[in-house]
């Protein structure tokens, strides 16, 4: 693996891999001491065009645990500002010598450009372009996900296992998000079956085309008792308000999308909910469910920081072709 661009890219073998891998690296976060020298001496650049908070700290801090140097750029108060291309911008992280790239960027594609352009020699990692894909955070809820509902939910070991049996719920504003684009197909690479829920006015052109089931009724999909629903932002600073139209108020959204406690009780007991954040509470989620023992949405969090590991690892170390050190230094401790 080169790069990570797409959860397109992964096979299901490599999905697998990533996982066990993370599970291995979320063993060492246990100890007193959590740092690993496994990427020493690497550079690590965070290249984020858009906010971010969760993934450009959690990427930042998988770094630093594995030893690696960290250069956080961020497009606001850089020479971006100025009007200076991805090229460039490219091209000078290049010749500081970066290893990887974790790029952010509101435009879809902006990635597997930098990835293919032969501006940096570096891997890249996809951490959100557009409303494309996302595949790290799809990784990290399969990560979620195995280690709460696979192997006798979650008590017994779960390496090497994927997530065939599951049914998934993704619910909200599919239109707008990279997250459930990435998460349709992971999930279905991993052996899951997958139901969309939204409004049709938040659902993109082609959706049926998807390797998901398509619902138009939450409290339909919530009576075929899925393993998880995974709501979704509703990401109002995509939506022009000269257009308007994806849903008549936030009030009547709530009733026909929105988790509360009564469609939480109608859930499998052993059914979890995850968000990517950040939540719009009282939106797509209620107070009463995003803080449920259900809800598993800190956890993913957490989470994170063990799958980004788990990349940083694989493509700067794991398989030898982007080093010439083969000393211990590069294998992940048990």
């Amino acid at each position: 693996m080169r790069h990570l661009l797409s959860a397109a890219d992964l096979s299901p073998a490599q999905a697998v891999h990533v996982l066990d891998t993370a599970a291995q690296m979320a063993a060492t976060q246990g100890r007193e001491i959590k740092k690993l020298p496994t990427l020493r001496g690497r550079t690590v650049v965070n290249l984020f065009f858009e906010d971010s908070t969760r993934t450009r700290i959690s990427f930042e801090t998988a770094a630093k645990r594995l030893s690696a140097d960290v250069i956080n750029f961020s497009a606001k108060g850089s020479s971006v500002s100025k009007g200076e291309s991805l090229k460039d911008t490219a091209l000078t992280l290049q010749a500081m010598g970066a290893d990887a790239v974790v790029i952010r960027h509101q435009a879809s594609g902006a990635p597997h450009t930098l990835a293919h352009a032969g501006w940096t020699s570096g891997a890249v990692v996809n951490a959100g372009d557009g409303m494309h894909q996302h595949p790290t955070q799809a990784l990290l809820d399969a990560y979620t996900l195995r280690r709460h509902l696979v192997g006798d939910r979650g008590t017994t070991d779960t390496t090497g296992r994927d997530l065939a049996g599951l049914h998934v719920a993704i619910v909200g504003d599919v239109l707008h998000s990279r997250v459930a684009r990435s998460n349709v197909q992971l999930l279905r690479t991993l052996g899951a079956r997958v139901t969309l829920v939204a409004p049709p006015t938040l659902l993109p052109v082609g959706v049926h085309t998807w390797p998901a089931t398509v619902s138009y009724d939450l409290d339909d999909a919530l009576a075929t008792r899925p393993d998880a629903v995974m709501m979704l932002r509703v990401q109002r600073e995509r939506m022009s308000s000269a257009g308007g139209g994806f849903f008549p108020s936030p009030l009547e959204y709530t009733r026909g999308y929105g988790l509360d406690a009564r469609r939480l009780a109608a859930l499998p007991d052993h059914a979890v909910v995850l968000h990517p954040g950040p939540m719009n509470r009282g939106l797509e989620i209620s107070a009463d469910a995003a803080d449920s023992p259900r809800a598993v949405i800190v956890e993913q969090v957490a989470n994170g920081v063990a799958v980004r590991m788990a990349v940083l690892y694989l493509l700067l170390a794991g398989d030898g072709t982007r080093t010439t050190r083969t000393t211990d230094e590069t294998k992940v401790p048990a």
